[in-house]
């Protein structure tokens, strides 16, 4: 009986021993951090991954995650510099950086913490964009922005042991009333364009079209001219022949001449009134 009473004090011991021991260690994964306290006061916060130690009872630890984080803000409207509401929606990546501030200032909980950065971005937001209008918005890079309002923003979330890691615009829209006034200056803009371009080409088709009837004029004056210079020479060319041909044997030429004359009177008149003694009928007397 004695025996089996010190086995089971044995085996308590044993087992609190065994608790004691598995109170004294805790372990830090990579993605966390780690705050140990001392009787409720803040101790130490550098831990590494791995396994540490702690007094039991009069430490205890809490755990936070370190990965990175997403605050998804809600579309909000700003004033640009010229006094026009835009609708920026927009994104943070943060992650925990002094964990003891973190814990201190919103308590460790990431809620409260993503509302205190949402007002903090906020105010980056309504700064940068009070300095622009609607064009630079638009036409800025996109990348300069963001890179202004990590800067502005990382020094007051560093106060809530906050590191922002980046800050994205994912659109800026106008308002609904301000769209249709945008797009209607944009239309009678293009509108405007448009009747230009038209215009210069009407003008470029009028020059076009002037030089086309110029050159077609100057060409048809150029071949009337050689037209009438070559017939020219042919009918010279004509005459000379002739001339020679005439030369070389005159009372023939005479009589054929004269065939033609015969040929084309006869075919267009059925009467004529000559004298027969006229040199016409010259070649119809009866030669002696």
């Amino acid at each position: 009986m004695q025996n089996n009473m010190v086995k089971t004090i044995g085996y308590i011991a044993v087992a609190g021993l065994f608790l004691v021991l598995m109170s004294s260690v805790f372990t830090v994964n990579e993605t966390e951090k780690a705050i140990k306290f001392y009787l409720g006061k803040i101790v130490k916060s550098d831990y590494e991954p791995g396994l540490h130690f702690k007094w039991p009872l009069v430490n205890n630890v809490k755990l936070f995650d370190a990965r990175i984080q997403t605050m998804d803000s809600n579309p909000e409207r700003f004033l640009t510099a010229e006094k026009k509401n835009v609708i920026v929606d927009s994104f943070v990546k943060w992650r925990i950086g002094d964990v003891t501030k973190f814990y201190t200032v919103v308590a460790g909980d990431i809620d409260q913490a993503n509302l205190r950065l949402d007002q903090i971005i906020k105010d980056a937001f309504r700064s940068e964009f009070s300095k622009r209008n609607i064009k630079q918005l638009v036409s800025t890079d996109r990348s300069d922005i963001r890179q202004l309002l990590i800067e502005n923003s990382k020094s007051v979330a560093a106060n809530l042991g906050m590191e922002v890691l980046d800050v994205q615009v994912m659109r800026i829209d106008l308002p609904e009333e301000v769209s249709v006034s945008v797009f209607r200056r944009m239309e009678a803009e293009r509108e405007r364009v448009a009747r230009e371009f038209r215009s210069q080409g009407s003008e470029a088709s009028e020059k076009i079209r002037a030089d086309a009837d110029r050159q077609r004029v100057v060409m048809l004056a150029n071949a009337y001219r050689d037209a009438e210079k070559l017939r020219g020479e042919g009918d010279a060319k004509s005459s000379e022949i002739y001339a020679q041909a005439y030369g070389r044997d005159a009372e023939f030429f005479a009589f054929y001449r004269s065939l033609n004359a015969y040929k084309k009177t006869f075919s267009n008149s059925n009467m004529m009134v000559l004298d027969p003694d006229s040199e016409f009928f010259q070649y119809f007397k009866k030669q002696k």
